[in-house]
């Protein structure tokens, strides 16, 4: 088979590029985090390639595909044949000379391209991230669906939902990833009353309970509604509608007050926004004072996640494995179907290794979620999410598309994990 190039003409590394054709009845049976020969994916014994070219010192990215014939169009949810495309961007902390972290774009709020995300950041590659609220809202299409951590600013707060898997990587710290479901409280407090109101949100906009639509008066209403925390990152100005905001300065004393949502916000300013019964609360809370905001991120033993300049967290949807062992759960619909699949994960000696799985064409079929834990084991992935698939896998290197995104062109996304040449630096103090 010939071997392709990802990117032509690349400038940081001399490509090294070793293919083997394998052709197994099975994949050997092995310690938990050690590769097997071929992917458990198909029937036994179709033959498999994996090219492997060096990014970086430390940084390769190896190409599988697993089956030669292009599958029937009426057969690619049920094939036995495939074929899969599977692409393997590894990382290895300890050898190279940069760092893995979270980018959006201009603001959190819209949505950029991965190779666009890519080339912004000025990374040598990236795959997408997190889920986001994409179709649900045509004003703020990237708004993410759960965990959103940016070198260390907490812009997107957990869910809550049991399904939510989050993967953490810290890039002042040697790259140390964890992953899990992380959990989630914040409250603003008065300094000068002691008043204090728990928040519901970080950069989502607010909900208007449909009882309260037509209310004159926003404080009037009686039933729940949410308290959202927006910071300049999230738009340009804040969510428009009924309810009430709070403008803040930096020290978190009061700007000004508004009867009603949507406002600009300065460098140094972030607004907290109300509806429902928490319209009230929140300008008694305010109080024309200064109010400090407190905000807590936790892991699924209940304990404190430090967040520090360095650390990024996206969202995931399912772990697929967990100290070496296959944890996904059992289910059924279109979500386990066969799709296209991303996947963030580390081996057991600390390699952070993103995957992009193509699916829903005939030359490559796509996993479920089943098979897409086989892979993140067998790929030897002791830890492992699954990350926003579909439409939006991609992957990019030095801004270029290295797979093949299921739609007719590559689609924009919230936000991407991606590998930055060089040491860390905090946000302000170069890349």
């Amino acid at each position: 088979m010939a071997i392709t190039s990802y990117r032509p003409g690349l400038t940081r590394a001399a490509a090294v590029t070793v293919t083997a054709l394998l052709v197994l009845l099975a994949p050997p049976a092995g310690r938990a985090g050690a590769a097997p020969a071929t992917l458990p994916l198909g029937d036994p014994g179709l033959p498999e390639t994996r090219t492997t070219q060096t990014l970086a010192a430390g940084v390769t990215l190896t190409r599988i595909i697993r089956g030669t014939e292009p599958a029937p169009p009426g057969q690619i949810d049920t094939t036995a044949r495939g074929p899969w495309r599977v692409d393997v961007l590894t990382i290895d902390p300890h050898t190279a000379h940069g760092h893995v972290r979270a980018t959006y774009g201009p603001d959190l709020a819209h949505t950029e391209k991965t190779t666009e995300l890519v080339r912004s950041a000025r990374a040598s590659a990236g795959v997408n991230a997190s889920f986001f609220t994409f179709t649900a809202s045509a004003e703020y299409p990237g708004d993410p669906v759960g965990l959103g951590l940016y070198d260390g600013r907490l812009l997107s707060e957990p869910t809550g939902d049991t399904t939510e898997a989050d993967f953490l990587v810290d890039a002042a710290h040697g790259d140390r990833a964890r992953m899990g479901r992380m959990s989630w409280t914040g409250s603003l407090h008065n300094r000068r009353t002691g008043a204090t109101l728990p928040l519901t949100h970080v950069n989502h906009p607010p909900v208007v309970p449909p009882a309260c639509t037509g209310l004159p008066d926003p404080t009037q209403c009686s039933v729940p509604g949410d308290v959202v925390r927006l910071t300049p990152e999230f738009a340009g100005t804040t969510p428009v509608g009924a309810g009430v905001e709070v403008v803040l300065d930096r020290h978190g004393c009061v700007v000004r007050t508004r009867s009603s949502r949507g406002t600009h916000l300065v460098p140094g300013q972030t607004s907290v926004q109300a509806t429902g019964v928490g319209a009230a609360a929140l300008l008694h809370t305010a109080g024309g004072g200064c109010l400090r905001t407190d905000s807590a991120l936790t892991d699924e033993q209940g304990r404190r996640v430090p967040v520090h300049p360095g650390l990024s967290g996206v969202t995931g949807r399912y772990r697929l494995t967990a100290h070496g062992r296959i944890v996904v759960p059992a289910g059924s619909g279109g979500f386990f179907a066969r799709n296209p699949r991303t996947i963030a994960g580390t081996t057991r000696d600390g390699k952070v290794v993103l995957v992009t799985v193509d699916g829903r064409m005939t030359t490559s079929v796509g996993t479920t979620m089943d098979e897409t834990a086989a892979v993140a084991h067998a790929l030897g992935l002791t830890d492992a999410v699954n990350l926003d698939g579909g439409g939006s896998t991609t992957m990019s290197v030095e801004g270029t598309l290295v797979n093949h995104p299921s739609g007719p062109t590559e689609r924009s996304v919230g936000d991407a994990l991606v590998f930055v040449p060089g040491p860390y630096r905090p946000a302000g103090q170069g890349s």
